[in-house]
C-alpha cells in the first residue's frame, strides 16, 4: 500500500474519520518489537514526528536487541518507551543494568513497567509495584512511568482475589503516581468494544482512580490473527465482537478494522471531555504498516507522517 499524498495545508486527499477521531488520535502510540522493527525501512515515513514507540520486551529477547531497537528510534526522533516485564528481570542489579544501558545508549527516560506473560518468575520480581518499590527509576530520574490497565480484567492477577486483587493493584498505582515525580499513565490491554471500554474508564474514576487511560486498540489484522491474540492475552466481553463477525463467512477473509471502537470512543470523548481516556496505544497485530495506514487513513492531520 502506498502513502498517501498530502496537500500543504490540508488533510490527507483520502479524508478522515472526522474531528472526533482526529482528535482521540492525536498523539497516538504504537508498539514495536525489535523483530516486527527490523522489517520497517524508515518509520520516519509511517509515523507522525514525536509518536512515542513501545518496545515490547518478550521472553528471551536479548537486551541487547531491545536497547539497539530504541537507540534507532531514538536516532530518527522517536521518544521510546520499552517494556520492563517484572517476571523476567533477574534482579536489581539486572534491572539498573537495563536502566544503564537504555539511558546510556538510546537516551530513554521512560518505561512501561508490567508483570510480563510468564507465569513463574525468573528472580526476584513478580509485579510491576515491586519494579517501583526499588525507587531504581525515581533514582535513574525517568520523566514517565506507565503502568498496565486492563478494562477487562488480567488473567496474571485476578485467579484468585478476582477484580479485588486488580482494583487493589490500581489503587496503589494511584497513591504510588502521588509520590514520585514521574508522569503516569494506564496504558491498557486492547479491547475491541467501547462500551466495555467507557464502563471501566468511569468505574474507576468514581474509584478514586484519575491516572490518564491510554486506551489499547488493536490494529488492523486478519480476523483469525485478531482472535489467536485475543484469546492469548485473556480479552474479554468485547471478545464477542470477533465472534460475531467470525460467524459470518463472508467477512472470514477481510481484516477486521478498530474503525467502529475509535469512532464510538471518539464520539464519547467529544460529548463528555473530561473522560479520561486521553490517548490511543495501538497494538499492530497485523503488521506496523498496515497500522500505520489505517491511521494515516483515518486520523487526518494527527496521523501525518513524520517525514511529510
Amino acid at each position: 500500500m502506498a502513502l498517501l499524498k498530502f496537500k500543504k495545508d490540508d488533510g490527507p486527499v483520502a479524508g478522515s474519520l472526522g474531528a472526533d477521531v482526529e482528535a482521540l488520535l492525536e498523539n497516538y502510540s504504537i508498539e514495536v518489537m525489535p523483530r516486527t522493527a527490523e522489517k520497517v525501512e524508515d518509520f520516519r515515513a509511517l509515523l507522525p514526528e514525536g509518536t512515542r514507540v513501545y518496545i515490547a520486551h518478550i521472553e528471551g529477547t536479548p537486551i541487547e536487541d531491545m536497547v539497539a531497537t530504541a537507540k534507532r528510534l531514538n536516532a530518527d526522533g522517536f521518544p521510546v518507551m520499552p517494556h520492563f516485564p517484572a517476571r523476567i528481570i533477574k534482579d536489581t542489579v539486572t534491572l539498573n543494568d537495563w536502566i544503564a544501558r537504555y539511558q546510556g545508549e538510546a537516551n530513554v527516560d521512560q518505561a512501561l513497567l508490567l508483570a510480563g506473560g510468564v507465569d513463574t518468575p525468573h528472580g526476584d520480581f513478580d509485579s510491576s509495584m515491586q519494579l517501583m518499590e526499588t525507587g531504581a527509576f525515581d533514582r535513574a530520574g525517568f520523566k514517565r512511568l506507565h503502568v498496565a490497565g486492563h478494562p477487562e480484567g488480567n488473567k496474571d492477577i485476578d485467579r484468585n482475589g478476582g477484580m479485588a486483587n486488580v482494583d487493589a493493584a490500581l489503587r496503589w498505582k494511584q497513591a504510588f503516581s502521588e509520590r514520585t515525580d514521574a508522569q503516569m499513565a494506564l496504558a491498557t490491554q486492547f479491547a475491541f468494544e467501547a462500551k466495555p471500554i467507557i464502563a471501566w474508564a468511569d468505574a474507576i474514576k468514581a474509584a478514586g482512580i484519575d491516572l490518564p487511560i491510554h486506551i489499547g486498540i488493536a490494529g488492523p489484522a486478519k480476523l483469525q490473527t485478531m482472535i489467536k491474540f485475543a484469546i492469548a492475552c485473556g480479552v474479554g466481553p468485547s471478545l464477542r465482537v470477533l465472534q460475531r463477525r467470525a460467524k459470518d463467512v463472508t467477512k472470514l477473509l477481510v481484516p477486521f478494522q478498530p474503525t467502529d471502537v475509535i469512532s464510538e470512543l471518539a464520539a464519547h470523548k467529544a460529548a463528555n471531555p473530561d473522560f479520561n481516556v486521553t490517548h490511543v496505544h495501538f497494538f499492530p497485530l497485523g503488521g506496523i504498516k498496515t497500522n500505520a495506514h489505517w491511521a494515516i487513513e483515518n486520523g487526518g492531520a494527527s496521523a501525518r507522517p513524520a517525514n511529510v
